[in-house]
């Protein structure tokens, strides 16, 4: 597990254009935290490194944004919204979930015992102007890769 403090919205933004290229061979990836903290501007700082040049939107109301980037295929979830989780399978969750794309997903906590493992799991907390993020990778050479683009490596 890893733990960095970032300063503020741009912060925030370097860390996902560093963190972008570690995510070619992922599947899925859950942000989680309380309102404001952050999830929506990782994912838009993430596709933006990735090469997508369209406008990134969060899909509080509509639970899915599909975005192809590079030739890949990249949905960003927000189940804020999500009353049960049995609501996932009306959406045809499961397969967004084939392992031939990366699924973002935010509030992961709404969609218990719907989701495998992550690959990574993301945690962003409020800390005063800033944000804490906390990095938990479910594979070992995610995590060998994450610990290259800790806090002893950024320079803000």
């Amino acid at each position: 597990m890893i733990t960095i403090a970032l300063e503020d919205e741009a912060a925030t933004l370097a860390f996902a254009a560093r963190l972008a290229p570690l995510l070619s061979n992922l599947s899925l990836v859950t942000l989680s935290g309380d309102l404001g903290s952050g999830k929506t501007c990782l994912v838009r700082g993430i596709l933006t490194a990735l090469g997508y040049q369209g406008r990134v939107k969060s899909p509080t109301y509509s639970l899915v944004e599909p975005y192809t980037v590079n030739g890949r295929r990249i949905n960003h979830f927000d189940l804020y919204r999500l009353a049960d989780p049995e609501e996932l399978e009306y959406i045809g969750f499961a397969d967004y979930l084939d392992g031939k794309g990366l699924a973002l997903i935010e509030w992961p906590e709404k969609a218990a015992g719907w989701l495998p493992e992550p690959d990574l799991e993301i945690s962003l907390k409020v800390q005063g102007q800033g944000r804490e993020i906390i990095l938990d990778a479910g594979l070992e050479a995610v995590e060998q890769s994450l610990a290259r683009i800790s806090h002893r490596d950024f320079e803000f």
